[in-house]
């Protein structure tokens, strides 16, 4: 198993297996030290994983860190562990005192599920206040598991690590500045766009006057995103899907009418219908989160829209030659609910499950 495997395997153990966790040794047992296990360290090797390590200058009784990854006789890699549950917002300052009293370049602040990377580019040897890294397990990106890989035995390499550190650390920052002005344009943001596109003078009523403008165009401009990957990534499925069937076949063979992807194999067949109500989906939950988070699966008997390709799903589908209907979880995923639907335009009269559906998803 590669890398890439053993990680998105740990994601969906941690999404399955969360709800039972019930305390900080459980966490570790169940999510840390298999992560520490997935990045190639023998958690048995004391040359190569120390529980329980003392630093020199706490001189407070007790004070150990959870874990330091070695090398070399030398910690590389310290990590302190939390609760599954617990906001790691109220526990950075304790990393931060093992850290100075470490000759560790990195520490990582985990509860399991969220793990949020530090070094020390501001001052030396002070670890910094924000992370340069921050991985969610249950939002894993590609993109995250390259960084993961970075930290990995096989692959580490602290000087190439530094160089991207403060890059990373940078983004993340201008990402959620961003990620805010788009939300809700500040004064500041607006006078600079404005001063752009008009030729007047940039006053307090024009400043209120062209919020709402850049908040829609700015909204305008990721629906075209969105809908620009959408097409691209309709047409890769329908591209990959030519290739399987090429590959297994040997020879061309046209789909039915109104028929997308088949696999003979599983018994999948996933129609245009199908995928139309998916983006129907996306188009009704874009305002409430980032819709490439929204993604699908078709199995033979039914189709699943969920989040990140994960465990947690939104809704399913069930779309026979003569009825259609559209199922949600309810209580937290105990139970579900159906209902028969006349065509695909009726999932509009859905939309308030759809979000009460995601909320749960999110929860979860």
């Amino acid at each position: 198993m590669d890398f890439k495997d053993s990680i998105q395997q740990l994601s969906e153990r941690i999404a399955k297996q969360q709800d039972a966790i019930v305390t900080e040794e459980g966490t570790k047992n169940a999510f840390i030290m298999p992560m520490i296990a997935a990045l190639g360290y023998d958690i048995f090797n004391p040359f190569e994983v120390v529980p329980e390590l003392d630093c020199d200058l706490i001189k407070k009784k007790g004070e150990k860190i959870d874990y330091a990854i070695m090398k070399e006789e030398n910690p590389i890699l310290l990590i302190e562990c939390k609760h599954c549950k617990q906001d790691l917002n109220l526990h950075d300052t304790q990393l931060q005192k093992y850290f100075v009293a470490s000759k560790a370049r990195f520490g990582v602040l985990t509860n399991g599920i969220e793990y949020r990377f530090y070094t020390d580019l501001d001052k030396p040897n002070i670890m910094d206040e924000k992370p340069f890294l921050v991985v969610n397990m249950l939002a894993l990106t590609d993109a995250d598991v390259e960084q993961l890989k970075k930290f990995s035995k096989s692959y580490y390499n602290e000087e190439e690590i530094l160089s991207t550190a403060n890059e990373l650390k940078y983004a993340i920052s201008i990402k959620s500045i961003l990620n805010n002005e788009f939300k809700q344009p500040s004064p500041d943001f607006v006078r600079l766009l404005a001063k752009q596109a008009y030729d007047g003078q940039i006053t307090q009523k024009i400043i209120e006057q062209f919020t709402p403008i850049i908040k829609r165009s700015v909204q305008s401009i990721i629906n075209d995103t969105i809908s620009d990957r959408l097409n691209v990534a309709i047409k890769t499925n329908d591209d990959k899907t030519k290739q399987e069937e090429d590959s297994t076949q040997n020879a061309k063979e046209e789909l039915p009418d109104g028929v997308v992807f088949s696999d003979r194999d599983s018994g999948i067949v996933t129609t245009q219908e199908e995928i139309d109500a998916y983006n129907i989906i996306r188009s009704i939950l874009r305002k409430s989160i980032d819709a490439q988070r929204i993604t699908y699966k078709d199995n033979k008997t039914y189709f699943v829209v969920n989040i990140d390709n994960g465990y947690w799903w939104i809704c399913r589908f069930y779309f026979g030659s003569r009825k259609k209907q559209i199922c949600f979880p309810t209580d937290n995923y105990k139970s579900k609910e159906m209902f028969e639907i006349e065509t695909i335009d009726d999932i509009f009269n859905y939309e308030d499950k759809l979000i009460e559906s995601l909320k749960m998803a999110l929860r979860e």
